[in-house]
């Protein structure tokens, strides 16, 4: 144990970094469960689409968008998210699937369009890159 304590001392900086990594993630899982929103792997958000005929919504920016999106996926950049809400209310009776590169900003998407009153949005886990790693298409055209 002196050992263990020794090792702390002369690698506080080591230590330090461990204990904010750790705080972030779990940060962001506590924020994530505050803010109510649902996380999908891509195999279940596929079934939501196919089986209820889930609304895709990419938030992320024009360029990445371009460079390839789920095919029929609508989109609405995150910034421009709150004035464009009204879209999405035509499909409330339809789930929402919310994707963006890794999946941070989908989270923050999802529990905007939860404010707005649309219950059942749910966040791609790990964005078009689980997506992509899944094997699953992805389109180069404007949708």
């Amino acid at each position: 144990m002196s050992d263990f304590i020794e090792f702390s001392t002369q690698n506080w900086l080591l230590f330090l970094a461990l204990f904010a990594i750790a705080g972030m993630l779990i940060g962001g899982e506590v924020l994530r469960k505050m803010r109510g929103v649902s996380s999908l792997s891509a195999a279940e958000a596929l079934r939501l689409i196919n089986d209820q005929e889930a609304l895709i919504l990419d938030v992320r920016d024009g360029g990445e968008y371009k460079e390839g999106h789920i095919p029929q996926a609508r989109h609405i950049p995150l910034g421009a998210l709150r004035d464009r809400l009204g879209e999405l209310t035509k499909a409330k009776d339809k789930p929402i699937v919310v994707y963006c590169r890794n999946g941070a900003t989908s989270q923050a998407a999802c529990a905007q369009i939860k404010k707005s009153g649309i219950a059942d949005v749910y966040s791609l886990s790990g964005g078009l890159s689980a997506w992509q790693e899944a094997n699953l298409p992805v389109s180069r055209k404007k949708s």
